[in-house]
């Protein structure tokens, strides 16, 4: 692949500029363009002094600036949005970045239909399905190109199984597969089916603890940084590491399978063995899924669950289907 242009919407904010730090340093992007409703200039001339092959340009939204920013994207990435404070439920958040992200949603629909979309801004089990209504208004709805970015919570069981393993140098090569949503108890991680392996004398009430932790490692954050914030760096780390690999599935890299939060008609086969999987007909889900050139090629089954995680599933279920319909009805309107 030749040139890659990556543009990230929310570019100033918490997770917008470590991440558009992060994008400039790939040297396979080729254009950068960086979005938000302020100060995108400066950090845009910031980052444009880093001596990688990337052009950077700034843009706030007089003068065209989103459809400036979106023209020719190949991969466009969303964090924007107000973060969580403490006290604030995902619910809260809603009502604020719901609307934002709509709007997003249909400066890309008219400019950039065909760019790969990662959606950042929580909350990710209601934002995704927004995006995805907003595009079949348009007309460009292509499943295999939208992705819910659920990789923190696949990077945070990597390292908090390499510290129950004792050794955190283990931490790149840890895989988990996390399945399910990007919130509390939708995340659901697979942790008998990790690699390196747990030890196998690992207590139930480790497990749980563990589990408990991966679900809900936000809030860890959130309390340490005492009304400071909640995850951003940790956030654009796992948003940088998705575009990369967006980016190298682009250039026709194979074998390249990351959990991601998707419509599961991307893949047919694939999404309806998730939903034979979990029981229940869901319109997303977020599994294993195999990235090639045109976005989603296949969408992995679970795997052989453990009694603990197919109550997990189970566990998860009506929040996700709640959250669905609430992406999906803040642009349909509700179903009567």
């Amino acid at each position: 692949m030749g040139k890659v242009k990556a543009v990230v919407l929310g570019a100033a904010g918490g997770i917008g500029q470590p991440l558009s730090l992060l994008l400039k340093s790939n040297p396979t992007i080729t254009a950068l363009a960086l979005f938000d409703i302020v100060n995108t200039p400066g950090v845009a001339a910031d980052l444009s002094h880093i001596s990688t092959p990337s052009k950077v340009e700034g843009y706030l939204p007089p003068d065209d600036g989103l459809k400036k920013a979106l023209t020719g994207a190949d991969l466009i990435i969303i964090p924007a949005g107000v973060p969580r404070k403490p006290g604030m439920t995902r619910d809260d958040l809603f009502k604020i970045n719901a609307g934002i992200v709509r709007d997003l949603a249909t400066g890309i629909a008219t400019t950039a239909p065909k760019a790969f979309v990662l959606v950042i801004s929580n909350p990710v089990n209601s934002t995704v399905p927004i995006v995805a209504e907003v595009f079949k208004k348009h007309g460009v709805f292509d499943p295999k190109r939208l992705f819910g970015v659920t990789t923190l919570d696949v990077v945070r069981a990597s390292t908090f199984v390499a510290e129950v393993l004792g050794n955190l140098s283990l931490a790149p090569k840890v895989t988990v597969p996390v399945v399910g949503g990007h919130s509390g108890v939708t995340i659901i991680p697979l942790l008998s089916q990790s690699q390196p392996p747990l030890p196998s004398s690992i207590a139930a009430a480790d497990l749980e603890v563990l589990t408990k932790r991966i679900q809900f490692g936000g809030d860890e954050v959130v309390k340490a940084k005492d009304g400071a914030g909640s995850a951003t760096l940790s956030m654009a780390y796992a948003g940088a590491e998705f575009a990369n690999a967006i980016i190298k599935a682009l250039s026709g890299e194979k074998g390249i399978v990351l959990p991601s939060y998707v419509n599961l008609s991307a893949d047919k086969d694939g999404g309806a063995a998730v939903v034979v999987d979990i029981g229940k007909e869901l319109e997303y889900f977020s599994a294993r899924v195999e990235l090639g050139p045109n976005g989603v090629e296949k969408i992995h089954s679970l795997g052989n669950l453990s009694p603990y995680e197919k109550e997990l599933v189970k566990a998860s279920l009506s929040e996700l289907e709640d959250s669905i319909a609430k992406g999906v009805n803040f642009i349909n309107g509700p179903k009567l």
